[in-house]
């Protein structure tokens, strides 16, 4: 039975708070897909993404669908490209509030987007050998032969917050992975394995691992399981990969295909949580839930803090939160089935 994550945490103490930066800064549309991070000095770093367009999504039985459908992106007139720009953001290690924000200052990396999806989307905070990373999929630089632009790849954003200038983060480099199936047409939602340095959960049904090297610009497949799950949908990347006692865990997202009763194509968005031993096997697999009931939740970043498990998602591309896990209920839902 799918279930209310959020519910289920507040009824046990946990707490829930919405993720905001000024109108200003966004002209009022969309923050989404959060990714946090516990740094290694301490501070709670998030990034969270910004979109140009308000996506509306008709639920509760589609009965009051936009002209074009159950889903549609509502752009500026005069601006219909899609576009991501991210913010660092420190949190108050009480309220978990954003005390501070830096939009992260792309230019030195940036050329002229050949297609009309712009920016690093879901990026996911990681670091690694002492380098904070943005880890993302970008699909705006690369005109396809095959007259199909918008290919898609992970890449690593190595960003700097400049300790001169407290009010500046910025992009210092940029390593597009190349694909390990070179025909791949979209590689994206790749999982940062937090302890493993420049290693991804790529595939979780099955476990694929692989492993990157900035310095020659490649990729390799270091590990494909066996272990297959018979489930309705995909099990697809969402938050990094963390250690937990003597496992690794993270959340993945499961889409699930329909088609309405006009016979249009849509989806809805469930989560689980997945645990791996050291030896890259599944010992738990949680039933599919969702965060609020909405049909499109994502999330991106999971992380620990005073012994709770801090976990930020999106909701309908238009609301970021943080939901904390007490501690005292973080075995009851990674270990026991709904």
């Amino acid at each position: 039975m799918d279930r209310n994550l959020c519910k289920r945490v507040l009824a046990g103490g946990g707490s829930i708070l919405p993720l905001v930066i000024p109108g200003n800064e966004t002209g009022g549309t969309g923050l989404m897909n959060p990714s946090i991070l516990l740094d290694d000095n301490g501070e709670l770093i998030v990034n969270l993404r910004h979109v140009n367009y308000v996506l509306y999504h008709c639920e509760e039985g589609q009965l009051f669908q936009n002209r074009y459908g159950p889903l549609a992106y509502l752009n500026p007139e005069n601006d219909i490209k899609l576009k991501t720009t991210n913010f660092i953001c420190i949190l108050d290690k009480e309220t978990f509030e954003i005390k501070e924000y830096y939009k992260v200052d792309t230019s030195k990396c940036d050329i002229e987007p050949v297609w009309d999806f712009h920016g690093l989307e879901d990026a996911r905070l990681v670091r690694w050998d002492g380098k904070l990373y943005l880890s993302g999929v970008r699909r705006d630089v690369i005109p396809d032969p095959g007259n199909k632009p918008g290919q898609g790849r992970i890449e690593l954003s190595h960003i700097l917050i400049n300790p001169s200038k407290p009010d500046m983060v910025r992009e210092s480099t940029r390593f597009r992975i190349p694909a390990i199936v070179h025909e791949s047409y979209c590689e994206k939602n790749w999982m940062p394995v937090t302890d493993l340095p420049y290693t991804y959960v790529k595939w979780c049904n099955p476990t694929e691992i692989v492993e990157v090297n900035p310095k020659t610009k490649t990729s390799k497949q270091i590990f494909l399981s066996s272990q297959v799950f018979q489930l309705e949908g995909d099990l697809r990347g969402g938050s990094q990969v963390i250690p937990y006692k003597v496992d690794r865990i993270c959340l993945v997202h499961e889409v699930r295909l329909f088609q309405n009763k006009l016979g249009q194509k849509d989806a809805k968005y469930f989560h689980r949580f997945v645990v791996w031993d050291n030896d890259w096997k599944i010992v738990q697999l949680t039933d599919a839930f969702s965060f609020m009931t909405g049909e499109i939740e994502f999330s991106c970043g999971m992380t620990f803090f005073n012994d709770d498990l801090l976990i930020t998602f999106g909701f309908q591309d238009n609301a970021a939160y943080l939901l904390r896990v007490p501690a005292s209920m973080i075995d009851s839902i990674l270990y026991e089935q709904y």
